[in-house]
């Protein structure tokens, strides 16, 4: 049995009791990082009173998730197997999809606990009352390909949910401005911790406000806002008059109107 465990993403209580009840039975640690396992289980000990007892840490993190699935084959599955990524949930943004993946074409028994998640967790702080988000994850780092993505973003009707390194959040707050200055953003840093944080304005503003610190610390949960029409659909006008590339536009248009892409595209420089 290969149990995947949430692990706290900053307040050591926020662990369920189910949790702490498998931990302590795991025979096998599969790890995103076993320094970072052995030192939340050492914490747990001290603090909470539970005993560990693991066999065996096996690392199993994105560089090495499908040579491990070759090694997966020579382990004993009817041990109390667990996999716990660093913070938070396994599987998003997270390792351990390719493990469920190959349980379920393997018929290994397999459970997924509920527990602590940066992204569900900042959405329900975000005021936001849509009943459809997208979690995108990271962005890519080039610039360009960044830029490529966001206007994709910009042009959805459902907020989006980002996750953002400390060296990173106020360049993306300027090219969320760069796009659309007034579409609103909610960003949440250290979720959970001591230091948690929340800011919710138009991006310009929080551009504004955060070019004046050179060094933001923490990791960030950063949510837009999806583009507004009144509880209408999107029609052609509000595409057509989005502040991204034709190209991009055609393609959306493409889609709401089942056409060619070729086709909407001519349409766009007809109405130009």
């Amino acid at each position: 049995m290969i149990t995947f465990v949430p692990t706290p993403i900053g307040n050591l209580e926020d662990i369920s009791y189910r949790s702490l009840k498998v931990l302590e039975s795991a025979e096998v640690f599969l790890c995103e990082d076993t320094r970072v396992t052995k030192q939340l289980l050492n914490l747990i000990s001290q603090r909470l009173d539970k005993t560990f007892n693991p066999k065996e840490f096996i690392s199993v993190h994105s560089h090495n998730e499908n040579d491990f699935l070759e090694k997966l084959k020579n382990i004993d599955t009817n041990q109390n197997i667990v996999y716990v990524s660093d913070a938070g949930m396994p599987c998003i943004s997270d390792p351990g999809a390719k493990i469920v993946e190959y349980c379920i074409k393997n018929k290994i028994p397999y459970d997924v606990l509920p527990g602590a998640n940066a992204a569900i967790t900042s959405y329900a702080m975000s005021g936001f009352d849509n009943k459809e988000f997208l979690f995108y994850g990271f962005l890519p780092h080039k610039e360009q390909n960044r830029l490529e993505e966001l206007r994709h973003i910009f042009s959805y009707p459902f907020v989006t949910i980002l996750y953002e390194s400390p060296k990173r959040v106020t360049q993306l707050l300027k090219e969320l401005s760069s796009i659309d200055s007034q579409r609103t953003v909610f960003m949440a840093k250290e979720v959970s911790k001591m230091y948690q944080t929340i800011y919710k304005d138009s991006a310009k503003n929080l551009y504004e406000l955060f070019k004046k610190d050179k060094e933001p610390k923490g990791e960030w949960v950063v949510i837009i806002e999806g583009v507004q029409s009144n509880g209408a659909l999107l029609g052609f006008d509000d595409i057509k008059d989005l502040d991204i590339p034709p190209k991009q536009k055609a393609k959306l248009i493409a889609k709401l109107k089942g056409i060619p892409v070729k086709v909407a595209y001519e349409e766009i420089l007809d109405k130009i």
